[in-house]
């Protein structure tokens, strides 16, 4: 693969990424009052085993400062979809736990979700 061949690639991945979460921002915030992150936070709440994680984890997974996760989940905790809680093990670390709405508000959203990134990877 040449270097124009590799730009290009690129910048098709770049536009498909744009497209598709745009698309993404636009229909979860219409329909369940969520933008990208917050349901990739509670996606990957709902995910996880025990329905929680800890605050670098999450952070780590969905690709965010930890000071941009902090804002993200104070508003999520606002709304009452996770709570914070302290790590037993551990006083220093703080875990974040999905509640029983926030289960509910994924559930909804979760069509929504993936018929989007069903019609944008299927092109």
């Amino acid at each position: 693969m040449n270097d124009h061949d590799v730009v290009g690639s690129w910048r098709e991945l770049l536009a498909r990424h744009a497209t598709t979460w745009c698309v993404l921002e636009r229909e979860l915030g219409e329909k369940h009052g969520l933008g990208v992150s917050d349901f990739e936070v509670l996606d990957r709440m709902a995910e996880s085993e025990h329905g929680k994680y800890r605050v670098q984890e999450l952070a780590d997974e969905v690709h965010l400062s930890q000071s941009a996760l902090s804002r993200l989940v104070s508003r999520l905790e606002k709304a009452g979809l996770v709570c914070r809680n302290m790590c037993q093990e551990d006083r220093r670390g703080v875990f974040v736990q999905i509640t029983e709405a926030g289960i509910d508000r994924h559930r909804q959203a979760l069509p929504t979700h993936r018929a989007v990134l069903g019609a944008s990877l299927n092109d």
